[in-house]
């Protein structure tokens, strides 16, 4: 029996985060001890950190909702040593790092380009300012992404990238360590990227550029 004026300690449960949709901000949690998975949003994680991972092991308290469901809330991280994986380093983070060269092999090749087929200036305005523009949008959608806000659609991002954007995004992607990880998104981009550098060779080249001078 509680004694009078001792309030029970709060319990906290274990789990393994089984279910997660990183452009919704939710999943849920399944407990160690058994019982049904409980919902939780992306706000019920520290606001300051990675990403939920799909697997990962967490602790959390249950509260309720206004209809009486239940639902994980102060979720928490727990740490698991893994000295073996942690001398090898982030891979992830490593090829993306090793991604961004694909910009200065673009530059050399819009140089060599430019050499040749006398593209005008603007070309290479459009690509700064699609850069630019393209940063934002991954920038905006990581913001939403941990404010529990409305997403950017992949799509649009992929979108923006095709035209002539793909520089900015690799940036943000490498810097705001945003869509890095992802294998489906990330190869989307690559074949987007490989879109656009073909259809900058078509157009600068001698046939295509007849389309855009007007003599």
């Amino acid at each position: 029996m509680d004694k009078p004026g001792i309030s029970n300690p709060i319990m906290r449960i274990e789990g393994r985060l089984t279910r997660w949709n990183d452009d919704k901000g939710f999943g849920f949690i399944t407990p160690t001890t058994g019982g049904q998975d409980v919902f939780t949003h992306i706000k019920a994680f520290p606001s300051r950190g990675a990403r939920p991972v799909l697997s990962e092991l967490v602790s959390f308290e249950i509260e309720f909702d206004a209809r009486g469901r239940k639902r994980a809330t102060k979720v928490t991280r727990i740490k698991v040593a893994r000295p073996a994986l942690k001398a090898r380093g982030n891979p992830a983070a490593q090829w993306g790092t090793a991604s961004l060269f694909a910009i200065p092999a673009f530059v050399l090749l819009y140089a060599v380009i430019s050499a040749l087929w006398r593209v005008p200036g603007y070309f290479a305005l459009i690509y700064l300012g699609a850069s630019l523009l393209c940063f934002l949008a991954y920038w905006w959608d990581k913001s939403a992404a941990n404010s529990g806000g409305r997403r950017t659609p992949e799509a649009t991002l992929h979108l923006l990238g095709v035209a002539c954007g793909w520089p900015g995004a690799l940036l943000a992607q490498q810097f705001l360590r945003h869509k890095s990880v992802k294998a489906e998104f990330r190869a989307t981009f690559w074949g987007t990227v490989l879109v656009n550098i073909v259809g900058f060779i078509a157009v600068a080249s001698p046939l295509g550029a007849q389309l855009w001078q007007p003599y």
